[in-house]
């Protein structure tokens, strides 16, 4: 049984790069996978959700193959968006910082002059989109026969937005004796059509998803000024029946200033990040586990491999990088067959990295209001009612039942119960010690799963007029000017086409489209088989 890096049979420098990010112990895909690609000569399918670890699953052993390598494009890693080309990009590099490895990046919708500079430097590993790729590749810049592995990430994603040409022309260009990597979420049929044309009898790896592992976790999300983050935590610790949770914050700085704040208004709190020894992670984590802490402020390294099943929250104070930090952090809670809660706090100026983070993890998050202070006090009074009836279910000492005989008898009045309930509790029903919140009134449209502000289009346009999704979202770009990232949800039929667009948008994208339309249908198109050009990216 694996239980850490060293027993993979990484290099040492490699080893120093993975204890440096914070990584404990492999995750199952890593397990699997790293052995395959370090000891056999084989391809390797790998079905894997994002935030399974798949990036460090391919480039940990990526960088030990080739730390010796000198020779210019060696690896080529192909991924469907600039986004997930970034995030790889960065991961690969701190994985082979501690090696004389270069690590090029390529992609569209920036400029060719430092990705070309780049290139001319000379790279082992290039990472990019299959577009600029092949943009490279075409204007003689870009070689791709020393290509000893080739990675695909996101293969699904890469079909569903339309590369599968693109793909299987850049397959055909590297040399027959490389390896190939193939990481998806899901094995559709297209998927395995590419690996019967390409792939010489592949392993095929298998993982579980960590929300598969990890029982039932509701994911919601609060919409809240940055000035209001602060009072909308305490709201929610307050009005939750049970409050067990990790609190993740972006920087050490933030989780020092959170963690101080809590503990001034009196929560049971305390920080967690990188800056701390070894005996006071160890002293932190004791208390946080024994329960003398309750609410557990951290980032996201110091986070690494903390194994808590009792969770009831997970609080996003900040959002994270990626989608696979998200499903890190909420992966936490809702352990062991237990229910867990996901909360997100997100500013207006946030709403559009939040709704890439939605889309690409592919998670179901719902918007929730924050309760108000009357409801709070009211969850808070019924909380100290059910601790009272549960006290007098047990035997009373009996210095303190002569006390109260005493009070009786010193305090006739009616009043002395409400003297005893304001002594004990008048700091925590005090209204005044919360702020109010602004309510943000205007919320830029974001894809909800039941709750979408948006239209869904049919076009009259589909597969036998030589459409596919990359084209699809190209020819709107043209003909209405929408930009890609609002276009989503797309379904190429044989005859027609759905997709979702911003509701605001998406009545001028129909006009804009409608005579197109009509043409294609009456066969009238100047280019029957491709009806239209897109632009060069």
């Amino acid at each position: 049984m694996i239980e850490s890096f060293r027993e993979l049979g990484l290099d040492e420098s490699i080893l120093r790069a993975v204890i440096k990010k914070g990584f404990e112990e492999p995750t199952p895909v890593q397990k699997a996978v790293i052995p395959l690609f370090l000891r056999e000569e084989k391809d390797i399918i790998a079905q894997a959700q994002t935030g399974t670890g798949k990036t460090a699953a391919f480039g940990l052993p990526l960088i030990h193959l080739l730390k010796e390598c000198r020779e210019p494009v060696s690896a080529l890693v192909l991924t469907p968006t600039r986004e997930l080309a970034l995030q790889v990009h960065e991961e690969l590099a701190s994985f082979a910082e501690n090696t004389s490895l270069k690590i090029g990046l390529i992609y569209g919708g920036q400029s060719y002059t430092e990705q070309l500079r780049r290139l001319k430097q000379g790279v082992q590993i290039v990472v990019g989109t299959p577009g600029r790729l092949l943009d490279l590749v075409d204007k003689g810049k870009l070689e791709l026969s020393n290509i000893r592995y080739l990675i695909l990430d996101e293969a699904d994603e890469m079909l569903n937005l339309g590369f599968l040409d693109d793909v299987e022309r850049i397959i055909g260009l590297t040399p027959s004796r490389r390896r190939i990597l193939l990481f998806s979420a899901t094995i559709p049929q297209a998927i395995l059509e590419v690996s019967r044309k390409f792939m010489a009898d592949p392993h095929l790896v298998k993982i579980a998803t960590p929300l598969d592992q990890s029982g039932t976790t509701s994911q919601i999300y609060y919409e809240v000024e940055e000035k209001d983050k602060f009072e909308a935590l305490c709201r929610i610790i307050d009005s939750a029946e049970d409050f067990y949770a990790i609190v993740f914050c972006r920087t050490k700085i933030e989780v020092d200033e959170l963690a101080q704040r809590l503990v001034q208004r009196g929560y049971d709190a305390d920080c967690l990040h990188g800056d701390l020894s070894q005996s006071q992670r160890e002293l932190t984590l004791k208390k946080f586990r024994d329960r003398r802490i309750t609410t557990l402020v951290a980032t996201d390294v110091a986070a690494r491999g903390i194994d808590i099943l009792d969770l009831t929250h997970v609080i996003n104070f900040h959002l994270p990088q990626d989608s696979e930090s998200y499903i890190h952090r909420i992966g936490r809670t809702g352990r062991a067959g237990k229910s867990g809660t996901a909360i997100t706090l997100i500013t207006p100026a946030e709403f559009r990295r939040f709704r890439y983070l939605q889309k690409d993890s592919r998670q179901e998050m719902v918007k929730h209001r924050l309760p108000d202070v009357s409801t709070i006090l009211k969850i808070k009074k019924q909380r100290i009612q059910n601790e009272i009836a549960a006290k007098l279910k047990d035997p009373i000492p009996e210095a303190i039942r002569e006390w109260s005989l005493e009070l009786q008898e010193s305090f006739p009045d009616e009043n002395l119960l409400a003297g005893v309930l304001a002594l004990a509790f008048e700091d925590q029903l005090n209204p005044s010690i919360y702020q109010p919140i602004d309510e943000i009134r205007h919320t830029p449209p974001i894809l909800r799963n039941g709750e979408q502000e948006s239209a869904r289009l049919y076009l009259s346009l589909g597969r036998e007029h030589g459409y596919s999704p990359r084209k699809i979202v190209e020819l709107i770009k043209e003909r209405a000017g929408t930009r890609d990232h609002k276009i989503s949800d797309i379904c190429v039929l044989d005859k027609g086409t759905y997709l979702s667009v911003p509701l605001r948008e998406a009545e001028f994208i129909l006009r804009k489209m409608q005579g197109l339309v009509r043409r294609e249908k009456s066969g009238q198109s100047r280019h029957p088989q491709r009806p239209w050009r897109p632009r060069k990216r």
